[in-house]
């Protein structure tokens, strides 16, 4: 057991080793990500509302 648990510790070290390489490049990603989900939800809710307002299920 206490074998598993090292090597999950070495595993957990080395995959954050990699951000540690990657400096602000994951956050610069993550940031761009969430911008395109936010503009993608955006468009489909006004796609949802113009087809509510045509339909009269808007009030």
């Amino acid at each position: 057991m206490t074998d598993f648990i090292y090597w999950l510790g070495d595993i957990s070290y080395a995959f954050f080793g990699v951000f540690e390489k990657l400096e602000n490049l994951p956050n610069y990603i993550f940031i761009v990500l969430g911008f395109v989900g936010l503009l993608y939800w955006l468009n489909l809710q006004k796609k949802y509302n113009k087809k509510a307002q045509e339909t009269g299920a808007l009030k």
